[in-house]
């Protein structure tokens, strides 16, 4: 359920630009903890997120998935792998005419690099892509800390998704309390944040 207070708010004079999403658990269901998604048949979309990011498109809103992979360091699946996962969802996500701007994630184990989140790198390399991309004109969308502190410590305005509490992350309540929203799924959350923007 949508937490009692108002929705993420749009400052007019930061107009909205760019949506970071997190994948697992946010646009697909999250594997058990300790478990990964390592290829098609196993990523299963969330309900409503095709509607949900053709909402985003049509809003003129860029989408950009940013993602930690760390079962690539592990050896369980490979970034060909990760790729093959983000054509087929384009793919899926066509049918519903909506599309990811680009994807970008981390295929490292911990304390390796500065792209695992909640490091900056993996918003550095979008700003490489799109070097219109601020901070202050983005938002993060995820179901996690890292997520939440990813986007906080960017300076970015930050919405958490509930998602299935049986596969929630530890740390998860931290997130939570410290996102600027929650929300039960993307469908909410976009609902609420383009509402919030038709009302300015």
């Amino acid at each position: 359920m949508p937490s009692p207070a108002s929705p993420p708010q749009t400052p007019a004079r930061t107009k909205l630009r760019t949506v970071f999403v997190d994948r697992d658990g946010v646009i697909n269901q999250k594997p058990p903890e300790g478990e990964y998604v390592t290829n098609w048949s196993q990523f299963h979309l969330l309900p409503g997120v095709p509607e949900a990011i053709a909402q985003l498109n049509r809003a003129g809103l860029k989408v950009i998935v940013v993602s930690n992979q760390r079962g690539v360091a592990l050896g369980l699946y490979t970034t060909a792998d990760v790729n093959t996962i983000h054509a087929e969802l384009q793919r899926t996500l066509a049918e519903s005419s909506a599309h990811i701007d680009a994807f970008y994630f981390c295929p490292h184990d911990k304390n390796e690099c500065d792209c695992r989140k909640p490091g900056s790198g993996l918003y550095q390399q979008a700003l490489a892509d799109f070097p219109d991309i601020t901070p202050a004109s983005s938002l993060m969308i995820g179901d996690s800390f890292s997520d939440i502190e990813f986007g906080r410590r960017l300076g970015m305005r930050t919405i958490f998704i509930e998602g299935d509490p049986s596969r929630q992350k530890p740390g998860a309540d931290r997130g939570r309390s410290l996102a600027d929203q929650s929300f039960s799924s993307l469908s909410e959350a976009v609902d609420a944040l383009l509402a919030s923007i038709a009302n300015l």
